[in-house]
């Protein structure tokens, strides 16, 4: 069955970064879209990033275009989102996840960033 472990989260002040990575397994993934998603305390899912399985074309939320960067690995079967000046509104739990809206996601890592 499809598998997604999320790590890399953590605690860091306004302006630190955080690599978070996401392990896939169950599917096959080098065919596969990948994507990012979050979701802040009394908040819905909020799609982050894409990237693509053919180009590693990506696409990311208009908050963090500048500061986040999406990458893969697919002899390695792993996602990545490299998280850098980071502010207390980017506080979440962070999903890697099948699609856009975070249906099928994993347990997430929780990223907390003081002011």
């Amino acid at each position: 069955q499809v598998q997604l472990v999320e790590s890399g989260g953590g605690l860091v002040q306004s302006g630190e970064s955080l690599k978070l990575a996401c392990a896939a397994s169950g599917f096959h993934f080098s065919t596969s879209f990948m994507y990012w998603v979050r979701q802040s305390p009394g908040k819905g899912l909020e799609w982050v990033s894409t990237i693509n399985n053919y180009n590693g074309q990506t696409q990311y939320e208009d908050s963090v275009k500048g500061r986040f960067t999406i990458s893969r690995d697919n002899l390695e079967n792993m996602v990545y989102l490299q998280m850098d000046n980071l502010k207390p509104e980017d506080t979440a739990r962070y999903y890697c996840a099948r699609d856009r809206a975070g249906a099928v996601r994993g347990q997430g890592t929780q990223v907390t960033v003081s002011a």
